[in-house]
């Protein structure tokens, strides 16, 4: 029943996508959307400091005529998922509620709160980001005075939350933002000898003509380089979002089966309080550097594909 659900969503979303006029405008400071120049400079940023993304054309006869021919998408291949997102187990222990007044039904709960495994916290995620007071990037910075406006969907929770649970509020914007290092190569055996069956990921970051903003794509393969099947790919998702927030749709710009996307309803919402917190330190957060933050969030959608491969640098 969801499937269907979601596929009439997807229909009407379509056909208002059509008819919503190219953002002209620059508005990201006010809602965090972004325009499509604003989209390519920081595709062009991300694409500068994470050498693992490319720019792709897709389909000719896709092509968005707001885009330029030659960056229409975004793209990064043969990402390592070693486990399914099933396999992180859960502990009472670790669970926090995360009090929100103007929630009725009590706030959220963080099932990872107090985990010390090693697996990131969306906290962790946040407070690793340590935005620069100064403005960035000076090839970049020129450039980072566009930006966009968002329209809501009240279906997709994943940045709702995000946003609710006050953690942004913990975030230092002080010193540069760090990203992880690439992780060593995995062994192909495990101690007992037995072959590490390694899924991979293709990730793909579009515009969204409607939301104004980024949205991900992702196709799954097995370690034979076949693709998965919906509910394989469903796995590798966290639960909480699989087919609500994550949802099986037709790419903007390859034909061929559907792909999982995550829905960019709450995208724009998240940012703003981003750029807000950023500038009540004193900082300024530009424009360039949006597919960077963006990337941190998602990562709660999908914790077990690694695709944070860059190495240190600053907004």
């Amino acid at each position: 029943m969801q499937s269907v659900i979601n596929s009439v969503k997807g229909t009407a979303l379509g056909v208002a996508e059509y008819l919503t006029p190219v953002l002209k405008e620059s508005k990201f400071r006010e809602t965090g959307v972004l325009t499509p120049e604003e989209f390519i400079v920081a595709g062009d940023h991300l694409v500068h400091h994470c050498p693992t993304w490319q720019w792709a054309r897709g389909d000719e006869s896709r092509a968005k005529p707001y885009l330029p021919a030659d960056r229409q998408f975004l793209i990064t291949r043969n990402l390592p998922c070693y486990r399914r997102c099933k396999q992180m187990e859960y502990c009472e222990d670790n669970e926090k509620v995360i009090e929100d007044e103007q929630d009725s039904e009590g706030g959220w709960v963080d099932t990872h709160h107090f985990d010390n495994s090693g697996a990131l916290s969306i906290e962790e995620k946040v407070c690793e980001m340590t935005l620069e007071g100064a403005a960035g990037d000076s090839d970049d910075e020129n450039s980072a005075e566009n930006s966009s406006g968002a329209e809501e969907d009240g279906e997709a929770e994943d940045m709702e939350a995000f946003q609710q649970s006050g953690l942004l509020d913990e975030v230092d914007p002080s010193t540069a933002l760090k990203q992880k290092k690439a992780p060593p190569k995995a062994s192909t055996k495990q101690e007992g000898g037995e072959i590490v069956h390694t899924r991979t990921y293709d990730l793909h970051i579009t515009y969204d003509k409607y939301y104004q903003t980024p949205r991900l794509w992702l196709i799954g393969y097995d370690e034979k380089r076949s693709p998965l099947t919906v509910e394989q790919m469903y796995e590798d998702v966290s639960q909480d979002h699989a087919k609500k927030t994550v949802t099986m749709e037709s790419h903007p710009h390859l034909s061929g089966p559907s792909m999982a996307s995550v829905h960019p309803c709450r995208h724009a919402e998240v940012m703003k309080k981003i750029i807000e917190t950023v500038m009540e330190s004193g900082g300024e957060l530009g424009v360039h550097s949006y597919l960077i933050v963006f990337l941190k969030f998602v990562q709660t959608v999908i914790p077990t594909i690694e695709y944070d491969f860059t190495q240190n640098f600053t907004i």
